[in-house]
């Protein structure tokens, strides 16, 4: 078996069309197709049901599609280890992050990396824990900032707690105060105010929802389904209030009210996550220090 192969079943499996696939990889149909006869030769097994107009996967090519995905990130990530220079002069992280963590976190975290690896390429990925411990599995990302609990039990990964941030309300300063104008608002006192919820699988979503159904009633919403910076944009349009990490409040308190949360409030706990089977490359293992230390 080779990583060649593996390629272009990979492509074959992306795209379902044989030519498309020789596109993506550049190279001539004939030989494609030759190699992934020669792949199910050597595995014993037919990876496509082959028709006229339909490529699909058997069972045994769904079985190898996510193995063959892991096999090709971790090839990749190999090669750009051995790549990488002295003294970090070169490389790459691939790391993932919430959005909200990107907005609060990570901005001068990652200015402080850049001034002192500036030959180092950041790639950045925003998405949910959900999608970030999927992308941490396959090989897509090298580290991923997560909410703990994470969504699913995950045992090949290694998590490291970083932080437990507070989580405030936000509100139109033109608005009337939660809470009948106290400095510190109850969940209990959103009951029957219009919030403004981010989208399914977004964390503070499921945060937020659950924390209303403990105090008893359900979140009444004016917009749902934005990102972070769409739901400080409606709240500072006045649609509604929001329930935020207080470091985006921070960062983002132009245009409006912040209100913290009594005690107990409400809080997230955020971890450093990458799998546990493969070590992150050298300039992953700097930021990962760097993010530890900050």
């Amino acid at each position: 078996m080779q990583l060649q192969q593996l390629q272009y079943f990979v492509a074959v499996a992306e795209t379902r069309h044989f030519t498309r696939a020789a596109e993506v990889v550049h190279v001539a149909q004939p030989s494609l197709s030759q190699q992934i006869k020669a792949l199910e030769r050597e595995l014993g097994a037919d990876l496509f049901l082959r028709a006229r107009g339909n490529i699909t996967l058997t069972d045994a090519g769904e079985a190898l599609l996510p193995l063959a995905r892991r096999i090709l990130a971790d090839a990749d990530t190999a090669r750009h280890e051995v790549l990488e220079l002295a003294q970090l002069r070169r490389g790459r992280v691939r790391l993932g992050a919430t959005p909200s963590l990107c907005t609060g976190l990570l901005p001068d975290v990652l200015r402080a990396f850049h001034d002192r690896y500036p030959g180092i390429q950041l790639l950045i990925e925003e998405g949910g824990s959900h999608d970030l411990v999927r992308e941490l599995a396959r090989g897509a990302l090298d580290l991923a900032l997560v909410v703990l609990p994470l969504p699913t039990a995950s045992p090949a990964l290694t998590t490291v707690e970083l932080l437990r941030e507070d989580l405030v309300v936000v509100s139109s300063p033109e608005s009337p105060r939660p809470g009948g104008g106290r400095r510190a608002v109850r969940i209990t006192d959103l009951e029957g105010e219009r919030l403004v919820m981010f989208r399914h699988g977004y964390d503070l979503r499921e945060l937020t929802v659950a924390a209303c159904r403990s105090a008893g009633f359900e979140p009444d919403f004016a917009v749902e389904g934005g990102e972070m910076d769409a739901v400080l944009g409606f709240v500072r349009a006045g649609l509604g209030m929001a329930v935020v990490p207080r470091m985006v409040a921070a960062r983002s308190e132009r245009g409006l009210r912040v209100t913290p949360l009594a005690r107990p409030g409400l809080h997230r706990t955020i971890a450093l996550a990458h799998r546990s089977d493969v070590a992150p490359p050298r300039a992953a293992r700097e930021l990962q220090r760097m993010l530890l230390e900050r």
